[in-house]
């Protein structure tokens, strides 16, 4: 298993089936905060539903056609991102996040969601990688923009939640767009 630091007390790991207690739990303190945010898939209310959720995204991934990134911070998962989509074929994927309240405002989700972009363009040949959120959803269209993605357009009243249906904007950053890796200075050298 692998495991990439956010910073020194947080870091980034794949969120598998074996983590079902663990991710359940994290449900517990995240549920209200996230439920009008993200697909209602999503969203566990007991450990078999965990579980259920943490299989369907293992399966996905095996079909090379998503994946699940817990973020622990201090040894406790605070939150994930994914790839909700992946789609070899076309060169598009899409990026989503979650994040349980005690961990906003810290730069985690930026961080771990630059990863997973870095990563589908640099490593898998991506050609673009898309955001989805609901439009009154502001921290959330505030990542997609520190990502460098531009917004494309509002798809009206396709979300539905709490009994009324609301906008959608689609973000998109393409590869040509996407900054290059930063270069390190040789030892003993400065620029």
């Amino acid at each position: 298993m692998f495991s990439l630091p956010l910073r020194d007390n947080a870091c980034l790991r794949p969120l598998e089936t074996w983590h079902a207690e663990e991710f359940a739990a994290h449900m517990d303190r995240a549920r209200e905060h996230i439920r009008p945010w993200v697909g209602k898939g999503f969203v566990t209310d007991s450990l078999e539903g965990a579980r259920a959720t943490l299989r369907r995204y293992a399966d996905r991934q095996a079909e090379d056609k998503a994946r699940l990134y817990g973020i622990w911070l201090d040894d406790t998962l605070v939150g994930g991102v994914m790839f909700t989509d992946f789609d070899t074929a076309s060169g598009t994927c899409e990026i989503g996040c979650w994040l349980e309240p005690a961990a906003e405002g810290t730069g985690l989700i930026t961080s771990a969601c630059h990863t997973l972009v870095d990563w589908a363009f640099r490593v898998r040949g991506m050609h673009r990688a898309e955001w989805h959120c609901r439009a009154d959803n502001v921290r959330s269209a505030a990542v997609a923009e520190r990502l460098g993605m531009v917004l494309e357009g509002v798809l009206r009243e396709t979300w539905p939640y709490g009994g009324a249906r609301h906008d959608k904007q689609v973000w998109a950053v393409l590869a040509g767009e996407w900054p290059a890796p930063r270069r390190e200075a040789p030892a003993g050298r400065t620029r």
